[in-house]
């Protein structure tokens, strides 16, 4: 498998989506959100409990990050491993990031047994996926351009030309623009921004 550090681009989902998995009388409804930090992790779960205040269960598991370093699961009281894992492997399995999928249970009076805890919180979260397509992203390096008003023409043509980011700007007399320029184009970018004379470039 290779590593995000040798790959330029990374996989994610763009938009929200719901599926529901029945079995035996429960109900699993999961729900998918694509998420680029733990504060939006922490509100999209806060939404769901809301949502679904009287469901047995909330389980859930995200990965955050083009590292794929930050994740979490979760089996909200189902027994250890039936849940929040499954889910995560889902994820994994589509090879996604910056998505996190709650899965509620709502208890039908029957007992599962483990093999049905794990078979239908990984369905449940397998149907959600399976309605969201995934969305090829690139990986961007962030860099910071300080340069005169008079050569925003050059700057600006380039940022468009290579499909850079715009991150942030200032523009004054002196501007100030901080851009991501994706992995794959960065030695190009480089060389075309630093062939711009009195111009400042730097990793933000």
């Amino acid at each position: 498998m290779i590593s995000m550090q040798d790959q330029d681009f990374y996989y994610t989902v763009e938009k929200s989506g719901t599926a529901e998995f029945k079995d035996r009388g429960s109900k699993f409804i999961a729900f998918a959100f694509p998420i680029n930090t733990v504060e939006e992790f922490k509100q999209r779960l806060e939404e769901v409990k809301k949502e679904h205040p009287k469901a047995t269960h909330h389980c859930f598991a995200y990965r955050i990050g083009t590292d794929k370093n930050t994740f979490r699961v979760s089996d909200d009281g189902e027994p250890s491993g039936t849940a929040g894992k499954p889910i995560l492997g889902q994820i994994d399995s589509k090879e996604l990031t910056n998505i996190l999928i709650v899965v509620v249970r709502y208890f039908g009076g029957t007992l599962l047994g483990v093999p049905g805890l794990i078979n239908a919180y990984k369905s449940a979260a397998a149907m959600v996926l399976q309605l969201m397509p995934a969305t090829q992203r690139f990986i961007e390096v962030p860099y910071a351009i300080h340069f005169d008003y008079s050569q925003m023409n050059d700057i600006m043509m380039i940022v468009k030309q290579l499909n850079c980011t715009v991150l942030e700007q200032d523009l004054g007399l002196f501007c100030h623009l901080k851009i991501g320029i994706s992995k794959a184009r960065l030695q190009e970018a480089l060389y075309r921004l630093n062939d711009i004379r009195n111009i400042e470039v730097k990793k933000a």
